[in-house]
Order: structure tokens, then sequence, then C-alpha cells
């Protein structure tokens, strides 16, 4: 193994399941031992809701690069500080920059009504043309028409909105400014004039001055605040670098820089995405677009239920590692079942934001190992559909690459996921791709790398798809169709499944 050799990055993941930092060298290569983790939770109410208590996401990130820091057996000088978080989350903050509101997160479906009626006043068509998002309540706007409505006292006091990674930076240095990245995943701004879409803002009620600067540039002249100084004191001197969207880290960490190799990623939730060079591209329908940088867009379609729907099932069929090992051996779409996975609501491909889960064809011969195998054959049935959006704007013979932890930890899901979409796919050995990505975007910000296209990203064994089972899962994508379909009533999907 190389010696590690400067400059050395600090990167920070913040995820709905947990944060985790890590020291990167100027190779992009983890530091040994030099890694902190730690829980994240995520408060579910029966209604829809979903939100996270901003202080704890602060304390979590304080801890983990603390404890990155202390793993060093000999100091190392930090050269810049990475950070990496969910898109779609948004804090209230009162006119002392404190939280007083939870982080409303990227899977509460309470927005509903009010995305609905959001679309009656604006254009949806127009919207996705220029924002590159959906009217859906994944996204600030239906978010923050729905606390205006539900506690219209509580939307007056919020004097700005940021993202979790903005609100670090708050606490930390003391300022904060929104990357094109993260801006691009809001629904609340106009990706190819990088500003805030005005039409939108008036819409839901706020104005740009309650919103971050936009910039993608290192901080400048910062320095830690007090409370934080002693305990972080080998990042004095460092870089900090604007939070970024974790899916666009992802495919950077992951070695997926350009149209010839598409990610494929599954941890809490799931997404398939590819990097396009040059951000003025029209989104196609049942796809969204975002933004790695100012100059570099990201495409591809998100699935709200991915490794949280797996991790459902186990909880709730007291599903056994036996029983897992059964499921992996049960032969495609031999279960009987019919599983519309939209517990946590869908976004990409039919974007239906009131949508809920049914699983069909139950019967007395069922045991848990078939809901299981066929909850992970509807989402890999799922990603045979957003991928099939995604193929025109991929290079014809592109790669696909398996990332994130629900999906590389299981060697059965990535075989029906080459199965159901019919191409091979490689698995990563990028273990942290968010966290590396982060890292990357932070050494070519610096300088200290010319471009994240030359980093060299490894992958291991490549899952070959088998053509019968490929038949036998679009016969199962048809039935999963049409029970969309029945599912969603007046809501049918706007692309077959």
């Amino acid at each position: 193994m190389r010696s590690p050799r400067p400059p050395f990055v600090l990167a920070l993941d913040v995820g709905t399941s947990s944060a985790r930092a890590i020291l990167f060298d100027g190779r992009a290569n983890p530091v040994p031992g030099a890694n902190a983790s730690q829980p994240l939770h995520v408060r579910t109410t029966p209604d829809g809701g979903a939100e996270m208590d901003p202080h704890e996401i602060v304390g979590a990130a304080v801890s983990c690069l603390a404890g990155a820091l202390r793993q060093l057996q000999r100091p190392l000088p930090v050269a810049a500080v990475a950070m990496s978080t969910f898109w779609h989350t948004i804090i209230g903050l009162d006119d002392r920059g404190r939280a007083i509101t939870p982080a409303y997160m990227w899977l509460d479906t309470r927005a509903t009504p009010d995305a609905q009626q959001l679309a009656r006043r604006l254009d949806p068509a127009v919207v996705h043309a220029r924002t590159g998002c959906f009217i859906h309540p994944s996204y600030a706007p239906a978010k923050l028409l729905w606390l205006r409505r539900r506690d219209p006292t509580l939307f007056r006091r919020c004097r700005r909105w940021v993202s979790p990674g903005e609100y670090i930076h708050l606490r930390l240095l003391g300022q904060a400014v929104c990357s094109p990245s993260m801006a691009s995943g809001t629904g609340l701004f106009e990706f190819g004039q990088l500003n805030w879409y005005q039409a939108m803002l008036e819409a839901c009620g706020i104005d740009s001055r309650q919103l971050s600067p936009v910039s993608g540039a290192p901080y400048e002249a910062v320095r830690l605040r007090p409370e934080h100084a002693d305990r972080l004191a080998p990042l004095r001197d460092a870089t900090w670098v604007p939070a970024l969207g974790d899916g666009a880290c992802s495919n950077v960490g992951c070695g997926c820089t350009s149209p010839s190799r598409v990610a494929l990623m599954v941890g809490t939730s799931g997404a398939i995405r590819l990097v396009h060079p040059g951000r003025h591209l029209s989104p196609p329908s049942g796809l969204w677009c975002y933004l790695l940088d100012a100059e570099r867009a990201v495409l591809g379609g998100a699935l709200s239920n991915g490794g949280n729907l797996i991790a459902w099932l186990r909880a709730a069929f007291r599903i056994t590692a036996a029983e897992e090992r059964v499921a992996a051996q049960i032969r495609p779409d031999s279960h009987g079942l019919t599983f519309v996975p939209l517990l946590a609501g869908e976004r990409s491909p039919g974007w239906a934001g009131r949508a809920t889960g049914t699983l069909h064809g139950l019967t007395l011969a069922t045991r848990p190992a078939h809901v299981l195998r066929a909850g992970m054959e509807a989402v890999a049935c799922r990603f045979a559909a957003v991928h099939e959006l995604l193929l025109p704007h991929a290079h014809p013979e592109h790669q696909l690459v398996a990332t994130g932890a629900a999906l590389l930890g299981s060697p059965a899901w990535l075989q029906m996921m080459a199965d159901a979409i019919g191409r091979p796919v490689a698995a990563s050995r990028e273990r942290e791709a968010s966290c590396r990505g982060a890292a990357l975007m932070a050494l070519e910000s610096i300088g200290a790398l010319g471009s994240v296209e030359a980093a060299p990203a490894h992958v291991g064994k490549v899952y070959q798809p088998d053509p019968e089972s490929h038949a036998r899962y679009a016969a199962e994508r048809e039935r999963l169709s049409r029970w969309y379909s029945l599912a969603m009533a007046q809501d049918a999907p706007s692309h077959p499944l």
C-alpha cells in the first residue's frame, strides 16, 4: 500500500441514516483508520411526515469530523474540508440564524395537496424545464406551501431557508453559501441561468433574500466559531468547500463522470444517474436534472424506496438471515406476488405524490422469503423503467456501475438488477462513493486535481444478465404497471413500469 500523500481532504457525508467523515489523501484514497460515523434518526408520522432534528445533524457532523481527526496516529495537515449532504431537505431559521423548524426531509409526503394546488397555478412543464425538478412533495416549494398553510405563524417567523449543509456551515463558520449543486435540487432554482427562480419564489411567498447566495467557490477567510475551535483545531487553516448534493458526489466517487458510465445506487433510497458535460439541456419527461457544479449537470431518476423498503420488510415480516438466503435462490417472478413498492411515496418515473404500496397475491403458501424477493424484484423493475428513459442520453455502450451499501451488500439484488435491466452491472469497489466524490471535488476546487474525470475508480465483479430471467422480469413489469395504474386510479403513470 502506498503511503498517503498530501494534500489531505476531510470529507463529511450527511446521509439519511448516518453521518460519516473520512480523511482522504491527494489521490482520493482513504487514510487508514481516519474515519468516524454516527447514526441519524428520521422521525416519521402516520400522515406522511419525515423530519430530522437540525441540532442532531450539526452535532453528528462535529462528532464525525472530530472523531476522524482523533483516529490519526500522527497529525496530518488538512488542506480542505468537503461535504456531501442529501438533496431536497429544507430548514427554517429565525432572525438569529437558529433552526426553528425540523429538517423537512426528501421523503416527507405531507405536502402532496399543496403540490397539486401549485401545479394548477404554475405550468408543470415550464417548471420542469426551468428547474429540472417536478412539482412534487419531495421538493421545497410544496413543503413551503404546506408549512404556510399548516402553521402560518411559524412560516412568518422563518427569516431564512437553508439545506442541512448550509446549516452546518452556519453553526461552525458563522456563514453559509448554497452551491449550485444543492440549489439545483430545491425546485426553487433555474439551473440554466444559475439563479433563484422568481416565479416560484413568489408562488411560495418568499424572496431571494431569505435564501443563501449561490456559489460553488471555497469560502474565503473563514474561522471556526469559538465553541468549535478547540475540538476542531486541526481544521483552523483548512479551506472549507460548500456542500454538494450526495447523488452528484456519489457519481464522482464511483467514477461515473460522463455519459459512458451510469451510476446505479441503492442506499436508503435509490437513483440511477449520469453526469452530462454542460448544463444547457432540456430535462426529459420523467427524469430530473440537477447540477454537479456550475458547468456539469446530473441527469437521472430517483426512487424513494430502496434500502429503506428492504429494512421495513425485514422488520415487518421478521425475516431471518436464513430466509434471505432462501429469497436469493427463488426463481425470478415465481412467487405469485405483485408488489407495488411505494411505501415511501413515488418519485421516478411517475411522480405520483400520493402513491402508496400494495401487495397482491398473498396465499397460505406465501412465506416471508417470497415477500422479500417480490419487493427486491419490484425495485429492480422500477430501475429498469427509469433506465429506459435515460438511455437516449447515455453512451450506447455505457457501463452500469452499482454503488450504495444496500445494493453492494446483496449479490442477489445485483443479479436482479442486471437481469431486469438487461445489461451487465459492475459492482463498484468504492464503498464510500459520496465521501470520496466530495473529496475529489474539493481537490479539484483547490487546484490539487486537474479534473475529477481523470481520477481512477475501481470496479469488482460484473453481473451478467440472464436472457430467460430478463424475459420473466419484462412480464413482471407489465403486471406491475397494470397494478400501479389501478392503485393510482386517476393518477395513472406517465411512463410504463
